[in-house]
């Protein structure tokens, strides 16, 4: 007996050693709540209440290795995270296939959506959204990293961010430019690709069909620039004006690449005051391709 005593004590007294050790380990390191609260002091704009800016994986209490900045959170972009030893992921767009996080009409059983929870949890990493936030900045932190992408700042209006004058150019060169500077396969285009312009709206990701129809039938917008959109709402709203015979045209970017730049400024922002960790920036793929 008291030799089992002895060895039950000894387990112990090695439990205790590694628990101390664990403890000693990451003791003063940066957690996930810690960054957060970093963000939070230094976004420039009112925290709000009702946001999704919140953790979708994970635990604010997690000790964080280091930070993936992306643009979606996708299962490669979690791969090559986790590979990098990157254990918290920021990520602007859902994790989960919807606004919310929580697709509607699929079961939390589904295999795809269960497989990346998992992976998650397997991994010990953090996945935290930053979106309505970033959004909201002076500028907007999307919009800045897409204008500085584009190399449009001279041509920006100082009254409003998203609009720009810029030098006479065709449709059809302007769209091939954007293809160019944001390495996006899948531009589409609706208009006349001869048509002149010098007017031009840039709405990265998806802004909705109200704002996207206001924006189009304003005077000073020849031409909206956006990430995606339904082609019933927007499309059709730019094929009718084009029809009418009005100076418009509608290009489709593709939501990855028309916010992806923004997420490279986000990560420049945050190497600035985020010092404990590495900040790395983890560019999330464009999942489409054309056939030829």
């Amino acid at each position: 007996m008291r030799v089992r005593l002895r060895a039950v004590a000894g387990i112990v007294a090695v439990a205790s050693v590694l628990l101390l050790a664990e403890h000693a380990r990451t003791a003063g390191k940066m957690t996930a709540g810690d960054v957060v609260a970093l963000i939070q002091r230094n976004i420039g704009v009112e925290w709000q209440k009702e946001t999704v800016d919140t953790f979708k994986g994970g635990t604010a209490q997690t000790p964080v290795t280091g930070i993936a900045v992306t643009m979606m959170a996708t299962m490669d972009v979690l791969e090559r995270a986790s590979a990098k030893g990157l254990n918290m992921v920021i990520t602007h767009e859902p994790t989960f296939y919807a606004h919310l996080d929580t697709p509607d009409g699929i079961d939390a059983s589904d295999p795809v959506w269960k497989a990346k929870r998992e992976f998650i949890d397997k991994h010990g990493m953090v996945v935290w959204r930053f979106h309505d936030h970033w959004h909201m900045r002076a500028p907007d932190g999307i919009e800045a990293g897409m204008v500085h992408a584009l190399g449009w700042e001279q041509f920006q209006k100082k009254d409003n961010q998203y609009l720009f004058v810029m030098p006479e150019t065709t449709v059809r060169d302007l769209a091939e430019h954007v293809a160019k500077k944001l390495a996006s396969p899948v531009v589409r285009v609706v208009g006349d690709p001869q048509m002149t312009v010098t007017k031009v709206a840039l709405s990265p990701g998806a802004a909705g069909a109200p704002r996207e129809m206001q924006a189009l039938e304003r005077d000073d917008v020849e031409v909206l620039l956006v990430g995606e959109t339904r082609e019933w709402e927007t499309v059709e709203y730019a094929a009718d004006a084009v029809t009418q015979g009005r100076k418009k045209a509608l290009i489709v970017i593709g939501h990855i690449p028309s916010e992806q730049a923004g997420m490279e400024e986000c990560t420049k922002w945050l190497q600035g005051f985020v010092k404990d960790v590495p900040v790395q920036f983890v560019a999330a793929e464009e999942p489409w391709w054309t056939v030829k």
